[in-house]
Protein backbone atom coordinates (compact mmCIF):
# COMPACT_ATOMS: atom_id res chain seq x y z
CA UNK A 1 0.00 0.00 0.00
CA UNK A 2 1.40 2.97 -1.05
CA UNK A 3 1.90 6.02 2.26
CA UNK A 4 1.78 9.63 2.16
CA UNK A 5 4.28 11.87 1.22
CA UNK A 6 5.88 12.70 4.98
CA UNK A 7 6.67 15.76 3.88
CA UNK A 8 3.57 16.89 2.51
CA UNK A 9 1.40 15.56 6.16
CA UNK A 10 3.97 17.77 7.73
CA UNK A 11 3.45 20.67 5.77
CA UNK A 12 -0.58 20.01 5.69
CA UNK A 13 -0.24 19.47 9.66
CA UNK A 14 2.00 22.79 9.92
CA UNK A 15 -0.61 24.67 8.26
CA UNK A 16 -3.41 23.08 10.24
CA UNK A 17 -1.85 24.07 13.30
CA UNK A 18 -0.87 27.42 12.45
CA UNK A 19 -4.52 28.48 11.93
CA UNK A 20 -5.77 26.34 14.55
CA UNK A 21 -3.31 29.28 16.65
CA UNK A 22 -4.61 31.75 14.51
CA UNK A 23 -8.36 31.27 15.24
CA UNK A 24 -7.95 30.12 18.60
CA UNK A 25 -5.09 31.79 20.43
CA UNK A 26 -3.48 32.26 23.04
CA UNK A 27 -3.88 28.38 22.85
CA UNK A 28 -2.11 25.55 24.52
CA UNK A 29 -0.63 22.76 23.36
CA UNK A 30 -2.81 20.52 25.07
CA UNK A 31 -5.87 22.51 23.78
CA UNK A 32 -4.39 22.28 19.93
CA UNK A 33 -3.73 18.50 20.33
CA UNK A 34 -7.12 18.39 20.59
CA UNK A 35 -8.41 20.64 18.03
CA UNK A 36 -6.53 19.54 15.53
CA UNK A 37 -7.06 15.37 16.38
CA UNK A 38 -3.17 15.78 15.73
CA UNK A 39 -0.82 13.40 18.55
CA UNK A 40 0.58 15.58 21.35
CA UNK A 41 4.25 14.13 20.23
CA UNK A 42 3.11 15.96 16.48
CA UNK A 43 1.86 19.20 18.03
CA UNK A 44 4.97 19.28 20.30
CA UNK A 45 7.61 19.12 17.58
CA UNK A 46 5.62 21.42 15.14
CA UNK A 47 5.11 24.02 17.66
CA UNK A 48 9.12 23.82 18.26
CA UNK A 49 9.71 24.19 14.83
CA UNK A 50 7.30 27.18 14.06
CA UNK A 51 8.69 29.01 17.54
CA UNK A 52 12.57 28.43 16.05
CA UNK A 53 10.58 30.20 12.60
CA UNK A 54 9.55 33.37 14.41
CA UNK A 55 6.19 32.68 13.55
CA UNK A 56 4.44 32.18 16.95
CA UNK A 57 5.25 33.00 20.33
CA UNK A 58 5.06 32.03 23.95
CA UNK A 59 2.34 33.73 26.30
CA UNK A 60 2.77 33.05 29.75
CA UNK A 61 -1.02 32.99 31.70
CA UNK A 62 -0.46 33.54 35.38
CA UNK A 63 1.55 35.95 37.64
CA UNK A 64 4.97 33.99 37.44
CA UNK A 65 6.54 36.40 40.12
CA UNK A 66 3.91 35.36 42.47
CA UNK A 67 5.15 33.09 44.44
CA UNK A 68 1.85 32.90 46.46
CA UNK A 69 0.35 31.35 43.63
CA UNK A 70 -0.52 28.24 43.04
CA UNK A 71 0.41 26.58 40.06
CA UNK A 72 2.38 26.90 37.59
CA UNK A 73 1.72 29.50 34.79
CA UNK A 74 0.32 28.21 31.52
CA UNK A 75 2.36 28.15 28.48
CA UNK A 76 0.34 29.30 25.17
CA UNK A 77 0.39 29.68 22.41
CA UNK A 78 -0.24 32.96 19.66
CA UNK A 79 0.59 34.34 16.49
CA UNK A 80 4.25 36.70 16.32
CA UNK A 81 1.81 39.68 14.36
CA UNK A 82 5.42 40.68 13.15
CA UNK A 83 6.22 37.76 11.36
CA UNK A 84 5.03 38.98 7.90
CA UNK A 85 3.27 42.03 6.30
CA UNK A 86 1.03 41.74 3.26
CA UNK A 87 -0.59 44.60 1.43
CA UNK A 88 -4.31 43.46 0.28
CA UNK A 89 -6.74 45.46 -2.06
CA UNK A 90 -9.84 45.60 -3.58
CA UNK A 91 -9.66 47.03 -6.86
CA UNK A 92 -13.38 48.12 -8.22
CA UNK A 93 -14.13 50.30 -11.38
CA UNK A 94 -15.15 52.90 -9.70
CA UNK A 95 -12.09 52.72 -5.90
CA UNK A 96 -9.27 51.07 -5.09
CA UNK A 97 -8.90 50.28 -1.36
CA UNK A 98 -5.91 48.97 0.44
CA UNK A 99 -5.18 47.41 3.75
CA UNK A 100 -0.79 46.36 5.07
CA UNK A 101 -1.61 44.07 7.86
CA UNK A 102 0.45 42.10 10.10
CA UNK A 103 0.89 38.51 10.38
CA UNK A 104 -2.42 38.05 12.83
CA UNK A 105 -4.86 40.37 10.01
CA UNK A 106 -4.27 43.53 12.18
CA UNK A 107 -4.59 46.37 9.95
CA UNK A 108 -1.37 48.58 10.14
CA UNK A 109 -3.06 51.25 7.38
CA UNK A 110 -5.16 51.56 5.21
CA UNK A 111 -6.31 53.89 2.04
CA UNK A 112 -9.35 54.50 -0.22
CA UNK A 113 -8.23 55.95 -4.20
CA UNK A 114 -11.33 57.36 -5.28
CA UNK A 115 -10.81 57.06 -8.97
CA UNK A 116 -12.46 55.71 -11.58
CA UNK A 117 -10.31 52.94 -13.46
CA UNK A 118 -12.55 50.87 -15.94
CA UNK A 119 -11.75 53.89 -18.53
CA UNK A 120 -8.47 54.24 -18.17
CA UNK A 121 -5.65 51.97 -19.93
CA UNK A 122 -4.09 49.09 -18.23
CA UNK A 123 -1.27 50.45 -17.89
CA UNK A 124 -2.42 53.52 -16.40
CA UNK A 125 -4.64 51.15 -13.59
CA UNK A 126 -1.19 49.63 -13.03
CA UNK A 127 0.44 52.78 -12.23
CA UNK A 128 -2.46 54.09 -10.07
CA UNK A 129 -2.29 50.32 -8.28
CA UNK A 130 1.18 50.65 -7.48
CA UNK A 131 1.36 54.36 -6.56
CA UNK A 132 -1.43 53.12 -3.83
CA UNK A 133 0.45 50.59 -2.49
CA UNK A 134 3.09 52.35 -1.96
CA UNK A 135 1.29 55.20 -0.25
CA UNK A 136 -0.76 52.59 2.21
CA UNK A 137 3.16 51.10 3.12
CA UNK A 138 4.42 54.14 4.18
CA UNK A 139 1.80 55.72 5.65
CA UNK A 140 2.18 52.65 7.91
CA UNK A 141 5.51 53.67 8.66
CA UNK A 142 7.22 50.68 6.56
CA UNK A 143 8.94 50.44 3.51
CA UNK A 144 8.52 47.75 0.45
CA UNK A 145 11.16 45.73 1.89
CA UNK A 146 9.18 45.04 4.83
CA UNK A 147 6.53 43.96 2.43
CA UNK A 148 5.76 39.30 2.27
CA UNK A 149 3.36 39.71 -0.36
CA UNK A 150 1.07 41.87 -2.09
CA UNK A 151 -2.57 40.18 -3.42
CA UNK A 152 -4.98 42.20 -5.71
CA UNK A 153 -8.39 41.31 -5.84
CA UNK A 154 -10.59 41.85 -8.51
CA UNK A 155 -13.78 41.40 -10.01
CA UNK A 156 -14.05 38.98 -13.22
CA UNK A 157 -12.75 35.76 -14.30
CA UNK A 158 -9.14 35.13 -12.25
CA UNK A 159 -6.80 32.87 -12.55
CA UNK A 160 -5.01 32.93 -9.78
CA UNK A 161 -1.99 30.68 -9.88
CA UNK A 162 -1.04 32.03 -12.99
CA UNK A 163 -1.99 35.75 -12.18
CA UNK A 164 -3.69 36.33 -15.31
CA UNK A 165 -7.03 38.21 -15.31
CA UNK A 166 -9.03 36.56 -18.23
CA UNK A 167 -11.58 38.94 -18.06
CA UNK A 168 -12.77 42.16 -15.84
CA UNK A 169 -14.61 45.17 -15.75
CA UNK A 170 -12.26 47.19 -14.70
CA UNK A 171 -9.64 46.78 -17.00
CA UNK A 172 -10.14 47.48 -21.06
CA UNK A 173 -7.94 44.52 -22.04
CA UNK A 174 -8.18 40.62 -21.96
CA UNK A 175 -5.39 38.09 -20.39
CA UNK A 176 -3.72 40.71 -18.37
CA UNK A 177 -0.84 39.18 -16.40
CA UNK A 178 -1.53 41.66 -13.54
CA UNK A 179 0.33 40.00 -10.93
CA UNK A 180 3.66 39.93 -13.08
CA UNK A 181 3.30 43.88 -13.85
CA UNK A 182 3.05 44.54 -10.35
CA UNK A 183 5.38 42.35 -9.08
CA UNK A 184 7.83 43.64 -11.35
CA UNK A 185 7.36 47.38 -10.61
CA UNK A 186 7.04 47.24 -6.76
CA UNK A 187 9.73 44.52 -6.59
CA UNK A 188 7.80 42.12 -4.52
CA UNK A 189 5.86 38.63 -4.52
CA UNK A 190 2.42 39.93 -6.23
CA UNK A 191 -0.92 37.44 -6.48
CA UNK A 192 -4.36 38.16 -7.66
CA UNK A 193 -7.47 36.99 -6.84
CA UNK A 194 -11.52 37.28 -7.69
CA UNK A 195 -12.94 40.29 -5.33
CA UNK A 196 -15.09 37.24 -4.28
CA UNK A 197 -12.79 34.69 -3.41
CA UNK A 198 -11.01 37.80 -1.34
CA UNK A 199 -14.40 38.60 0.99
CA UNK A 200 -15.08 34.75 1.50
CA UNK A 201 -11.70 34.84 2.91
CA UNK A 202 -12.37 38.17 4.81
CA UNK A 203 -15.49 36.98 6.47
CA UNK A 204 -13.83 33.62 7.65
CA UNK A 205 -10.98 35.81 8.80
CA UNK A 206 -12.78 38.68 10.76
CA UNK A 207 -16.14 38.34 9.54
CA UNK A 208 -19.63 36.20 9.97
CA UNK A 209 -17.73 33.17 9.11
CA UNK A 210 -15.05 32.75 11.58
CA UNK A 211 -16.64 30.10 13.79
CA UNK A 212 -17.01 28.06 10.86
CA UNK A 213 -14.97 25.65 8.09
CA UNK A 214 -17.38 25.55 5.40
CA UNK A 215 -19.51 28.02 3.98
CA UNK A 216 -20.15 30.26 0.80
CA UNK A 217 -20.58 33.47 0.00
CA UNK A 218 -22.42 35.65 -3.12
CA UNK A 219 -21.01 38.72 -3.87
CA UNK A 220 -23.87 41.04 -5.60
CA UNK A 221 -21.57 44.30 -7.08
CA UNK A 222 -20.93 45.40 -10.56
CA UNK A 223 -20.23 41.47 -11.21
CA UNK A 224 -21.46 38.52 -9.49
CA UNK A 225 -19.18 36.62 -7.53
CA UNK A 226 -18.94 32.74 -5.48
CA UNK A 227 -16.66 32.01 -3.21
CA UNK A 228 -16.90 28.18 -1.56
CA UNK A 229 -15.08 27.34 1.62
CA UNK A 230 -14.66 23.59 2.42
CA UNK A 231 -12.89 22.06 4.61
CA UNK A 232 -11.01 25.93 6.27
CA UNK A 233 -9.92 26.22 2.38
CA UNK A 234 -11.45 28.15 -0.64
CA UNK A 235 -12.30 26.27 -3.95
CA UNK A 236 -11.18 27.40 -6.97
CA UNK A 237 -11.52 25.84 -10.28
CA UNK A 238 -9.12 24.73 -12.86
CA UNK A 239 -6.09 26.76 -12.91
CA UNK A 240 -7.45 28.29 -9.54
CA UNK A 241 -10.02 30.26 -11.56
CA UNK A 242 -12.66 32.17 -9.89
CA UNK A 243 -16.56 31.51 -10.07
CA UNK A 244 -18.51 34.15 -12.30
CA UNK A 245 -21.76 33.48 -10.93
CA UNK A 246 -23.45 36.04 -13.36
CA UNK A 247 -22.69 34.07 -16.37
CA UNK A 248 -25.13 30.25 -14.59
CA UNK A 249 -27.07 29.92 -17.05
CA UNK A 250 -30.95 30.04 -15.81
CA UNK A 251 -33.21 28.96 -18.78
CA UNK A 252 -32.83 28.53 -22.54
CA UNK A 253 -35.27 30.30 -25.39
CA UNK A 254 -35.47 31.28 -28.65
CA UNK A 255 -33.23 34.50 -27.80
CA UNK A 256 -30.59 32.28 -26.21
CA UNK A 257 -29.04 31.05 -23.38
CA UNK A 258 -30.29 33.45 -20.11
CA UNK A 259 -28.37 33.74 -17.37
CA UNK A 260 -28.34 35.13 -14.04
CA UNK A 261 -26.33 38.86 -15.01
CA UNK A 262 -29.14 39.22 -17.02
CA UNK A 263 -31.77 39.22 -14.31
CA UNK A 264 -29.70 39.69 -11.07
CA UNK A 265 -26.82 42.16 -12.49
CA UNK A 266 -26.34 45.93 -11.74
CA UNK A 267 -27.27 46.43 -15.04
CA UNK A 268 -30.22 44.96 -15.51
CA UNK A 269 -31.72 46.38 -12.72
CA UNK A 270 -30.47 49.95 -13.49
CA UNK A 271 -31.80 49.89 -16.98
CA UNK A 272 -35.48 49.26 -16.03
CA UNK A 273 -35.66 52.62 -14.59
CA UNK A 274 -35.52 56.25 -15.92
CA UNK A 275 -32.01 57.87 -15.30
CA UNK A 276 -32.04 61.70 -14.97
CA UNK A 277 -28.53 63.60 -14.66
CA UNK A 278 -28.36 62.87 -11.11
CA UNK A 279 -28.40 59.69 -11.15
CA UNK A 280 -26.44 59.22 -14.12
CA UNK A 281 -23.63 60.32 -12.34
CA UNK A 282 -24.12 58.34 -8.94
CA UNK A 283 -24.01 55.48 -11.70
CA UNK A 284 -20.57 57.18 -12.88
CA UNK A 285 -19.40 57.60 -9.08
CA UNK A 286 -20.01 53.73 -8.86
CA UNK A 287 -23.19 54.38 -6.44
CA UNK A 288 -25.80 53.55 -8.59
CA UNK A 289 -27.27 51.07 -6.39
CA UNK A 290 -27.64 53.20 -3.56
CA UNK A 291 -28.85 55.99 -5.60
CA UNK A 292 -31.74 53.66 -6.77
CA UNK A 293 -32.00 52.20 -3.22
CA UNK A 294 -33.70 55.79 -1.93
CA UNK A 295 -35.52 56.20 -5.14
CA UNK A 296 -37.44 53.25 -4.36
CA UNK A 297 -38.32 54.53 -0.97
CA UNK A 298 -40.01 57.40 -2.74
CA UNK A 299 -42.27 54.94 -4.90
CA UNK A 300 -40.36 53.93 -8.10
CA UNK A 301 -42.20 51.18 -9.30
CA UNK A 302 -40.49 49.98 -12.52
CA UNK A 303 -37.34 49.80 -10.10
CA UNK A 304 -38.76 47.95 -7.58
CA UNK A 305 -40.02 45.48 -9.79
CA UNK A 306 -36.79 44.76 -11.20
CA UNK A 307 -35.53 44.39 -7.94
CA UNK A 308 -38.04 42.20 -6.78
CA UNK A 309 -37.23 40.20 -10.19
CA UNK A 310 -33.31 40.31 -9.29
CA UNK A 311 -33.97 38.91 -6.03
CA UNK A 312 -36.22 36.01 -7.09
CA UNK A 313 -33.14 35.15 -9.61
CA UNK A 314 -30.54 35.27 -6.57
CA UNK A 315 -32.85 33.23 -4.46
CA UNK A 316 -33.41 30.62 -6.73
CA UNK A 317 -29.78 30.67 -7.36
CA UNK A 318 -29.32 30.48 -3.64
CA UNK A 319 -31.56 27.72 -3.65
CA UNK A 320 -29.64 25.38 -5.48
CA UNK A 321 -26.18 26.11 -4.17
CA UNK A 322 -27.45 24.99 -0.88
CA UNK A 323 -28.77 21.87 -2.86
CA UNK A 324 -25.29 20.89 -4.14
CA UNK A 325 -22.97 21.66 -1.12
CA UNK A 326 -25.52 22.18 1.92
CA UNK A 327 -23.65 24.73 3.94
CA UNK A 328 -23.97 25.61 7.26
CA UNK A 329 -24.00 29.65 5.93
CA UNK A 330 -24.70 31.73 3.26
CA UNK A 331 -23.65 34.81 3.23
CA UNK A 332 -24.71 37.87 0.94
CA UNK A 333 -22.79 40.67 0.28
CA UNK A 334 -22.12 43.34 -1.81
CA UNK A 335 -23.49 47.28 -3.75
CA UNK A 336 -27.13 45.40 -4.71
CA UNK A 337 -28.00 44.97 -0.91
CA UNK A 338 -28.53 49.00 -1.33
CA UNK A 339 -31.88 48.31 -2.84
CA UNK A 340 -32.90 48.02 0.86
CA UNK A 341 -36.04 45.45 1.89
CA UNK A 342 -38.06 44.76 -1.24
CA UNK A 343 -35.00 43.06 -2.85
CA UNK A 344 -33.99 40.87 0.26
CA UNK A 345 -37.19 39.79 1.26
CA UNK A 346 -37.46 38.24 -2.26
CA UNK A 347 -34.61 36.94 -2.13
CA UNK A 348 -35.45 35.17 1.46
CA UNK A 349 -39.05 34.37 -0.04
CA UNK A 350 -38.11 32.68 -2.95
CA UNK A 351 -35.58 31.06 -0.98
CA UNK A 352 -36.85 29.66 1.21
CA UNK A 353 -39.87 28.36 -1.35
CA UNK A 354 -37.01 26.96 -3.66
CA UNK A 355 -34.91 24.99 -1.54
CA UNK A 356 -35.97 21.27 -1.04
CA UNK A 357 -37.75 20.01 1.92
CA UNK A 358 -34.98 17.90 3.21
CA UNK A 359 -32.65 20.67 3.56
CA UNK A 360 -34.84 22.96 4.94
CA UNK A 361 -32.78 25.11 8.44
CA UNK A 362 -29.71 22.87 6.91
CA UNK A 363 -27.91 26.54 5.86
CA UNK A 364 -28.73 29.85 7.75
CA UNK A 365 -29.16 32.56 5.09
CA UNK A 366 -27.08 35.98 6.09
CA UNK A 367 -27.22 39.28 4.31
CA UNK A 368 -24.05 41.21 5.46
CA UNK A 369 -23.15 44.79 4.22
CA UNK A 370 -19.97 44.70 4.20
CA UNK A 371 -17.19 47.14 4.64
CA UNK A 372 -14.77 48.41 1.41
CA UNK A 373 -12.04 47.12 3.99
CA UNK A 374 -12.93 44.29 4.95
CA UNK A 375 -12.47 43.01 1.39
CA UNK A 376 -9.47 44.40 1.40
CA UNK A 377 -8.36 42.94 4.67
CA UNK A 378 -9.61 39.92 2.66
CA UNK A 379 -6.92 40.10 0.37
CA UNK A 380 -4.32 40.40 2.61
CA UNK A 381 -5.83 37.12 4.14
CA UNK A 382 -5.60 35.64 0.87
CA UNK A 383 -1.65 36.82 0.50
CA UNK A 384 -1.26 35.13 4.18
CA UNK A 385 -2.69 32.10 3.29
CA UNK A 386 -0.22 31.61 0.80
CA UNK A 387 2.60 32.06 3.32
CA UNK A 388 1.21 29.61 5.89
CA UNK A 389 0.99 27.13 2.96
CA UNK A 390 3.96 27.59 0.56
CA UNK A 391 6.23 24.88 0.54
CA UNK A 392 8.68 27.43 1.89
CA UNK A 393 6.88 27.07 5.31
CA UNK A 394 8.26 23.26 5.70
CA UNK A 395 11.96 24.31 6.08
CA UNK A 396 12.64 27.66 7.53
CA UNK A 397 11.59 31.22 7.61
CA UNK A 398 12.99 32.21 4.27
CA UNK A 399 10.07 33.97 2.89
CA UNK A 400 9.49 36.25 6.40
CA UNK A 401 12.01 39.09 6.17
Amino acid sequence: MKTADPELMRAINRRSILDTIRRHGPISRVELSHKTQLSTTTVSAITASLLDDGLILIRHVGDIRNETARGRPRVMLELNAAAARVVGAKVAASRTVLAVTDFCGNVLSALTLPIRLDRQSTNVVIDLIEDGVRRCVVDAGLSLEDIDMVCLGLPGVIEHRSGHIRSSPVLIELNVDLACAISTRLGTPTMVESDAHAVTLGHHWFGRARDIDDMVLVSLEQTIGLGVLSGNSLFRGAGGLSHNLGDLALVTNDQGVLRLASHAGETAILEECNIDGRFAEAIRLGQGMHHAGKLMMTQQPELTKAAKRAGTAVGLTLANIVTLFAPPRVIVVGSSLELGEPFVQSIRDTFAQAVPTSLQGVAELVFEKSSDELWAQGAAAVALNALYESPWNTSGPAPFK
